[in-house]
């Protein structure tokens, strides 16, 4: 695996994103931006979160033992929750949160995970699309439903003050042999294609395969300054990362 990648955050504000690999792994996460009077009843905002529960995440796959995604992802929500029990509400619906996408080569095979929705974008002839939507079909995003339906059956999944969540996640294999690409996003990465609508996945592996992660990142940002209507906060943290084979 070749991992290249880039990371930006919203102009004016801490990067809630986070990214780290290794020989044979990518992990991205992406801190949910609490909404402005919200009190999540803990001291940590989520670029805390995410680089604490990322560099969890990071340490357990580094070792390339094999372990089942979603259990890395479990101990690392508990560790991390562990780490902050005693000066922060972990009972908050609240609390910090983010998602979590996973890709991992184990001999023949390499693994995908995702919880929540960052894509993950593989190319094997065909491109196929691993995304976690359920957050795209509740009934209602009142700041009162969202928060009841967090971490809820019948509602949506996310990386928070709950391990059991991590088992959640979706999660597949695709074979190395034929597999040519694959992009790993946040959701600010992924603007191009499902917000604005500009191009398609396929084009976003060319573009990111042949002018680099950085240059989708100023596409997107390019993109956002020209939108126009109140359609979700108007620029995000944007993380691209592409791994070949």
């Amino acid at each position: 695996m070749q991992v290249s990648y880039a990371s930006e955050a919203t102009p004016g504000r801490p990067n809630e994103d986070f990214v780290a690999a290794g020989p044979g792994w990518v992990a991205l996460l992406d801190g949910a931006t609490a909404p402005p009077g919200v009190d999540s009843g803990c001291r940590h905002d989520p670029a805390w979160l995410v680089r604490r529960l990322g560099g969890r995440i990071a340490a357990l796959l580094a070792p390339e033992d094999g372990r089942p995604l979603p259990d890395l992802v479990a101990e690392a929500i508990k560790v991390t929750g562990e780490g902050h029990a005693g000066t922060c509400d972990l009972q908050n619906p609240d609390s910090p949160s983010a998602t979590v996408s996973l890709l991992r080569r184990r001999g023949p095979a390499v693994e995908w995970y995702v919880l929540a929705d960052s894509p993950i974008v593989v190319d094997d002839g065909e491109v196929r699309v691993f995304r976690d939507d359920r957050v795209d079909h509740l009934p209602s995003y009142t700041l009162e439903s969202v928060r009841s339906l967090r971490n809820s059956p019948g509602g949506f999944w996310v990386a928070s003050t709950r391990p059991e969540a991590a088992y959640e996640g979706l999660t597949g294999e695709v074979p190395v042999a034929g597999l040519r690409r694959a992009a790993v996003l946040s959701d600010g990465a992924s603007r191009l294609v499902e917000r604005f609508g500009r191009m398609g996945w396929g084009d976003l592996l060319r573009l990111l395969d042949e002018e680099g992660p950085r240059e989708l990142i100023r596409r997107t940002r390019e993109a956002e300054g020209s939108a126009t209507g109140p359609r979700g906060k108007r620029y995000d943290d944007a993380t691209a990362v592409l791994v070949r084979f």
